[in-house]
């Protein structure tokens, strides 16, 4: 996941040209550093909604987002890119005649939104004359004037470029020192700057921030040509530059001797732990198939969540709406009802807007309604789904869960998935004491590649270190691993969770959805697992 997700990065970046089209225009460093007058998003919310009423809108909200990236891009001793880019503009929804329409602009005058309204305004008519039914929107009382930042204390905009590009290259020496052959680093900053009004009476400044500094360290047996590469453990986070410095306080070590970072990452540290483990994976033995007890690493078990919990819970999804693209659900409605036991007394699933540090955290979503936690699974047994307002009235709700989100002012805002997590376990645990009853397991690291179908139901997943367990200890690395679960199967089989002290955020950027496609950014934590009798295949290619 990380590793297609950073290659397609690199991919559009090092060509620079595609990156206007994807994520805006590309502009000078310092116009990172800048907002829009409050006053003047007031007035083009006001324009907006006062047109909006006008054409016959008994609804309609104002997204005004000024959306930043910045990119710096390494390969060994050398800057490939640096690219930093802007887009913004105004996006307008309505419902008139029980119907939604949508319109953009990035045209910043009153009369550019005004028209913009009216356009949404005619779109939701011509929907209403084929519609079936009416929008039913669940309540959301207006909050007026407000505003909210992600805590950060310090602004990754702000810092000079020349500094960045000093600790990509440091990193990457110091890999190359190491033992690495190759080395690629980068740091990927967010900006997004969201205003959002509505007719319910909401005025809502948000400024979000998020930070990702992903490397890949690949090391090469020069007599043989094998080479073997390792992600770095560092996760996207909604934080600031402070992520980057390394305290002691963000290290979590683990039974092997690797660190993960929670609150804070030493990218150096990781590049040498990598390249060191990327030379050993030459050496490891390919893994025997069987079943294996698996201690999953939270840095692993957020995509496993992400695949298998979080994307099967999303209502739309199990309502058949996202079926002709995005697929549909294993978890149907019938199954809330039944509290269906998707997994062990051990699994609790929780969705959080508000969550510190996570891709996801906001205070309101993109339709104002404000963010919060709410159950999705409850000691194994399903409980609850993600909603947004005009899906509430399926499940009996009377209001949205939160979890609306538009990647762009020129996107419409739908469901997507909120911070899905696994809580830590209620009894102390350490991850050592849950190794020392495994008789025959495999300790796994990292995200790697997998494959779901499109019911969430059948899934498999590899990884990024593997370390053989007998006997309660670990014995040494192993290669090749992959493991295929069946969702309910999976869960049911987790046997314990540890304790809060090793609770961590993994995420993506790029949680895509919808067509026109879209992307989101969201995080998943958890503390480590076991998960008894799961069968673990071999995926070495064979070349004879």
């Amino acid at each position: 996941m990380q590793r297609r997700d950073f290659l397609a990065l690199t991919g559009l970046t090092a060509g620079g040209l595609i990156v206007p089209s994807f994520f805006g225009k590309v502009i000078a460093a310092e116009h990172l550093h800048s907002t829009l007058d409050p006053a003047l998003k007031k007035r083009l919310a006001d324009a907006a909604l006062a047109a909006a009423r006008q054409a016959g809108a008994t609804y309609c909200d104002v997204r005004i987002g000024r959306y930043l990236r910045q990119f710096v891009i390494t390969r060994e001793d050398k800057v490939q890119n640096v690219v930093n880019t802007e887009s913004t503009g105004v996006g307008i929804r309505v419902i008139v005649n029980g119907a939604w329409g949508f319109a953009a602009t990035n045209q910043l005058g009153p009369g550019d939104v005004a028209r913009a309204a009216q356009q949404a305004a005619a779109i939701a008519k011509a929907n209403a004359a084929v519609q079936t039914a009416p929008v039913q929107l669940a309540a959301a009382a207006g909050v007026g004037e407000v505003s909210w930042r992600t805590p950060i204390r310090k602004n990754a905009m702000d810092v000079p470029i020349k500094e960045k590009v000093e600790l990509l290259l440091d990193v990457n020496a110091a890999a190359m020192g190491a033992g690495a052959s190759f080395v690629n680093s980068m740091l990927f900053l967010v900006n997004e700057q969201k205003y959002f009004a509505s007719t319910d009476g909401s005025y809502i400044d948000q400024d979000v921030h998020r930070i990702w500094a992903p490397m890949t360290i690949t090391a090469i047996d020069k007599a043989s040509g094998k080479f073997r590469t390792r992600e770095g453990l560092s996760s996207p986070m909604g934080m600031g530059y402070e992520y980057l410095d390394g305290a002691a306080a963000g290290k979590v070590p683990t039974p092997n001797g690797v660190v993960n970072y929670s609150t804070s990452y030493d990218m150096r540290e990781d590049a040498i732990a990598a390249a060191k483990q990327a030379q050993e994976k030459l050496k490891a033995p390919s893994v025997k198939p069987g079943k294996y007890d698996l201690i999953l690493d939270p840095s692993h078990t957020w995509l496993t969540i992400h695949e298998s919990i979080g994307h099967p819970l999303e209502l739309d999804r199990v309502l058949g709406y996202e079926a002709n693209y995005a697929g549909t659900s294993f978890a149907t409605l019938d199954k809330r009802e039944q509290q269906f036991q998707y997994g062990s007394d051990k699994v609790n699933i929780f969705a959080d807007k508000t969550q510190p540090g996570s891709l996801g955290a906001v205070a309101y979503d993109d339709e104002g309604v404000k963010t919060k936690r709410w159950d999705l699974i409850s000691n194994g047994r399903l409980v609850d789904y993600q909603t947004i307002r005009d899906q509430a009235h399926v499940l009996g709700k009377t209001e949205s869960d939160g979890c609306c989100y538009a990647d762009s002012w020129s996107s419409v805002q739908f469901q997507r998935m909120a911070n899905v997590s696994m809580a830590p376990g209620k009894t102390p645990l350490s991850v050592s004491d849950m190794i020392k009853d495994v008789e025959n397991g495999i300790y796994i690291i990292g995200d790697g590649s997998f494959s779901i179908d499109q019911q969430r139901y059948n899934a498999q997943f590899g990884g990024q270190l593997f370390y053989e367990i007998k006997n309660g200890r670990i014995t040494r690395m192993l290669e090749d691993v992959a493991y295929q679960i069946r969702t309910p199967e999976f869960w049911n089989a987790c046997s314990a969770v540890a304790d809060e002290r090793d609770y961590r955020l993994g995420g993506s950027f790029f949680d895509g959805k919808g067509q026109p496609g879209q992307v989101s950014a969201v995080s998943h934590g958890s503390s480590t697992a076991r998960f008894n009798g799961i069968n673990v295949i071999n995926t070495a290619r064979s070349l004879g």
